[in-house]
């Protein structure tokens, strides 16, 4: 209720029997109507991680530590170990270790067969199992580890609609985990959408072929600040977030967006300047983690969240339809606003025209019915059974929410992480009209659209729903009034709606949290 669409599974902790309850206690909240969240598993990932210590270790600047991949070394006469083998021979003279990101840092002045021998830069108290990261260089480790297919299973057994997958070095892993979920009948409407968490070297290194492979990304900050430059890390969330626009798939920015609100009430500033950034930047979703999972504060980090991406998305440039004598149609600051900067709303669609093929067609489709919505200011109604249609309409940004109405649950939860997407389970009549009729008198229920208002109705071809040969069409349907003889007040002959609660739209950007 607060404005959360996703939730996620964070297998880096917890078992399976916990994970199923939270999945349980989605299901349920589901099954009560109105709002559907999804869920997304996300892979603890082939980490490098320090092993057990007897004690913590206290290190000052300039102490020397010993990583080593000898079993049975705890911390005595500073030597500890690591769970990786590969560490040696990925590490070099001259590197840069950190231990959970930076908390500590250290560097390495020499190293044997067995052991590394590191000079503490920046102190700190090491902990037991503290991730490991050699910055500007990615763990030779497979990309899916046992514990993760182990995961895997569990998430398509348990119904999960995205799993994300972490560390991913190159496309050839989401191809494989793809192909997995085809041969285990994960396909169609009952497909897993996989995400690639972009977090390592090298996985900037091939960004482009993996976003082409993915459904997908996550800018995951944590560890891509680790195993980068921290200054670079703005320019790859720019990179990431327009590579997953231009291809029209969800991006969800992540990590430390209200770190401080684990123990406090209130966000730094600094923290509401990047969730807008986010926004602006034209992400699908921003994700809270430890804010909500152990912070003491996670009620007031969400709405928090969402005000700001309610509010930072009130501040960019609206549509603004021509007319006769109006000029053309453009974007244009909203009244009070007229300082406000351009949104990076629209991105055109990657492939060049090579004719009149079926997915050509549906992107001029949507790109056109979203210009014509945004000129009518009124909201965009699209029935679908796979959700092609409203995950192209999201690409385009309108101003207006898309209503998407679908008879396939699946498909109900999956446009949850799409931008501006209100996704309504409603089984289809076999006459187009008629289901069309049901879904305006639903919406008007629901208070999303008033009597009088104008829609724009949306059927794509790629997927023939009502039809028997592939067409597409934009139509505009008028919803009924209470009261048919009654006069038309100058305000309700306004084509566009009331403005929707941000817990209902979110201001269109999704808040995950686990």
């Amino acid at each position: 209720d607060q404005g959360m669409n996703v939730v996620r599974l964070n297998m880096s902790h917890g078992d399976h029997a916990s994970h199923r309850a939270v999945v349980d206690l989605v299901r349920e909240y589901n099954a009560r109507g109105g709002a559907s969240l999804a869920v997304m598993l996300d892979t603890k990932g082939p980490e490098v991680r320090t092993g057990d210590l007897q004690r913590p270790l206290e290190l000052g600047n300039g102490d020397s530590l010993t990583l080593t991949i000898v079993a049975g070394a705890d911390g005595t006469d500073s030597r500890v170990g690591v769970n990786y083998d590969g560490f040696i021979e990925d590490t070099s003279v001259g590197d840069t270790v950190l231990v959970d990101g930076g908390i500590i840092s250290m560097l390495v002045q020499s190293k044997t067969e067995t052991e590394v021998r590191c000079r503490v830069v920046d102190g700190g108290v090491l902990t037991s199992r503290r991730h490991l990261n050699i910055r500007g260089k990615s763990a030779n480790l497979p990309a899916i580890t046992d514990r993760d297919w182990a995961d895997i299973r569990f998430g398509l057994e348990a119904g999960v609609d995205y799993v994300a997958l972490s560390f991913v070095r190159d496309a050839e892993v989401i191809r494989q985990l793809k192909d997995w979920f085809a041969r285990a009948g994960a396909t169609g409407t009952a497909s897993i959408g996989v995400l690639a968490k972009i977090e390592s070297a090298d996985s900037v290194r091939n960004l482009e072929s993996i976003l082409d492979a993915a459904d997908g990304a996550m800018v995951a900050r944590g560890d891509l600040g680790a195993e980068l430059p921290v200054e670079l890390v703005p320019y790859w969330q720019h990179r990431i977030v327009q590579g997953c626009r231009r291809r029209g798939k969800p991006v969800i920015v992540a990590t430390n967006m209200l770190e401080s609100m684990i123990k406090c009430p209130t966000p730094t500033r600094a923290e509401v300047s990047d969730i807008a950034i986010a926004v602006r930047q034209s992400t699908d979703a921003v994700m809270l983690s430890g804010e909500t999972a152990h912070g003491a504060f996670p009620l007031k980090a969400l709405g928090a969240m969402t005000a700001v991406a309610h509010r930072a998305e009130l501040g960019q440039l609206r549509y603004t339809g021509g007319g006769a004598g109006a000029g053309p149609a453009r974007r244009r600051p909203p009244v009070g606003l007229e300082d406000a900067e351009p949104a990076e709303w629209i991105v055109p669609p990657s492939r060049k025209f090579h004719g009149l093929g079926d997915a050509n067609i549906s992107e001029m489709c949507a790109y056109h019915a979203t210009s014509m919505a945004n000129t009518l200011k009124t909201s965009l109604v699209v029935f679908s059974r796979k959700g092609n249609m409203p995950a192209l309409l999201s690409h385009y940004r309108p101003d207006y929410p898309i209503f998407c109405f679908t008879e396939n649950e699946n498909v109900q939860r999956r446009m949850a992480l799409l931008h501006g997407v209100v996704a309504i389970y409603m089984p289809f009549s076999e006459r187009a009209s008629t289901t069309f009729d049901r879904a305006i008198l639903e919406l008007k229920r629901r208070g999303h659209v008033r009597g009088g208002q104008i829609l724009a109705i949306v059927q794509s071809g790629r997927q023939p729903i009502w039809r028997s040969s592939a067409t597409h069409s934009i139509a505009v349907r008028q919803v009924p009034r209470d009261e048919p003889n009654e006069s038309e007040s100058e305000e309700e002959a306004q084509p566009f709606p009331p403005p929707m609660p941000a817990s209902t739209l979110l201001a269109g950007h999704e808040v995950v949290s686990p």
